[in-house]
């Protein structure tokens, strides 16, 4: 599979339009955690869709880009 956009991590598969497809509201955020190299200090087999709605946070992109478990 060849990469995606310029600055994107490796391949994303997208919906019938092209729009990039969201991820799934059941990953593990230990899988999250190792993927971008933070630490949102909760269990790794919690879900991500859980962890978003607990925390006011729209979206995974939202996440990444918030300052929550970057590490310093």
């Amino acid at each position: 599979m060849a990469k995606d956009a310029p600055g994107m991590r490796g391949t994303r598969s997208r919906n019938q339009d092209g729009q990039l497809r969201d991820k799934r509201d059941d990953t593990h955020m230990g899988t999250i955690e190792k993927q971008y190299d933070r630490d949102f200090g909760v269990r790794s087999d919690k879900q991500l869709g859980n962890f978003l709605q607990e925390n006011g946070i729209a979206s995974l992109n939202d996440l990444i880009h918030s300052d929550l478990g970057k590490k310093k």
